[in-house]
C-alpha cells in the first residue's frame, strides 16, 4: 500500500539522524511528525514508524514505549532500529516488543550491501565447500576500530547459513606467518584500514577453475539513512514482528 505517512526520528540531533531527517524531506509521501533524541517527551501517537539511530539503552526505551502504546490500547507506531552494540538482554527486550509492534532491525541499512548479503546466501547453497573456497575482504577508513567490520561478519554469517553451518564455526583464525593453509569449508577475512575510505567489501568464491566475485563499494554515508527511509515506507504495513533488511528486499516472505 502507499499513500501519505507520518514519521519520528529518534536520535534526530546525531550525525545518523540528521542524514535521516534530510532524506525524509526529500520525499513528497511523508510527514515528519516529531524529532527526538534521549530524555525528550515526544507524541508517538502522531507517527506510524519511527527511525531510530541512537544508542542500545535508548533504542530499547523507545521499543518499549512504542509497545506500551498498544498496550493502552492507542495503537504503537512500527520502528526502524539502526543502533548497534546490543547486549543479548537488551536484543531480548526488543523482541519482546516485536510480540506487539512491527520492527525492522539491522547493523547496515544500504540497499546494495543487503542485496549483496541475499546473493551471497543464494551463491553459497550452489557452490558447496568442497570445491569452493570463500574469502571476504573489506576496507575502510583509518579511523576505525574494529575487524572485520560489522558488515563483513554479516556476510559471513550469510555465506555459512547458505552452506547450513554456523559461522563460528568456520571461521578462519587470521593469517600471519609461514606455513599457512586453507581447511576445506572454512571462511576467511582480510580487513585494510586506509585514509577515508567509507566501505569497500567484496565476497570471494574461488575454485580450481573460476573465480566468482560480489562486490559492493560505499560512496556515500547518506545511503544509510535512505536505506533505512526504504525500510520504514515497508513496515508501517505490517504485523507485529521482528524483521531485518532481508524482509524488507522480498529475500524471504515476510
Amino acid at each position: 500500500m502507499n499513500g501519505l505517512f507520518h514519521a519520528g526520528i529518534s536520535g534526530a540531533r546525531g550525525r545518523m539522524g540528521r542524514a535521516v531527517s534530510q532524506a525524509l524531506d526529500a520525499r513528497d509521501d511523508v510527514v515528519v511528525a516529531a524529532r527526538f533524541d534521549r530524555g525528550d517527551q515526544p507524541d508517538l501517537s502522531r507517527c506510524d514508524v519511527v527511525i531510530d539511530f541512537s544508542t542500545p539503552e535508548a533504542s530499547v526505551e523507545l521499543a518499549q514505549a512504542c509497545a506500551a502504546q498498544v498496550a493502552g490500547g492507542r495503537g504503537g507506531p512500527a520502528l526502524v532500529i539502526g543502533s548497534t552494540g546490543f547486549s543479548p538482554d537488551q536484543l531480548a527486550e526488543i523482541s519482546k516488543a516485536a510480540e506487539r509492534i512491527a520492527v525492522v532491525r539491522s547493523g547496515n541499512f544500504s540497499l546494495g550491501v543487503n542485496i549483496l548479503i541475499g546473493l551471497v546466501e543464494h551463491a553459497a547453497q550452489r557452490l558447496g565447500a568442497r570445491d569452493w573456497d570463500v574469502e571476504i575482504l573489506e576496507a575502510h577508513h583509518r579511523l576505525k576500530l574494529d575487524a572485520p567490520s560489522g558488515t563483513a561478519l554479516m556476510l559471513g554469517e550469510a555465506a555459512a547459513n547458505g552452506r547450513g553451518v554456523a559461522l563460528s564455526d568456520v571461521r578462519a583464525a587470521p593469517r600471519d606467518g609461514i606455513g599457512i593453509g586453507r581447511v576445506e569449508g572454512e571462511i576467511g577475512f582480510a580487513a585494510l584500514r586506509a585514509g577515508g575510505i567509507v566501505g569497500e567489501h567484496s565476497v570471494i568464491f574461488a575454485s580450481e577453475d573460476e573465480t566468482l566475485t560480489l562486490s559492493h563499494s560505499a560512496i556515500d554515508r547518506s545511503l544509510f539513512a535512505k536505506g533505512a527511509v526504504v525500510a520504514a515506507a515497508w513496515v508501517r504495513h505490517r504485523p507485529p514482528g521482528l524483521y531485518d533488511m532481508q524482509d524488507v528486499l522480498g529475500f524471504r516472505q515476510a
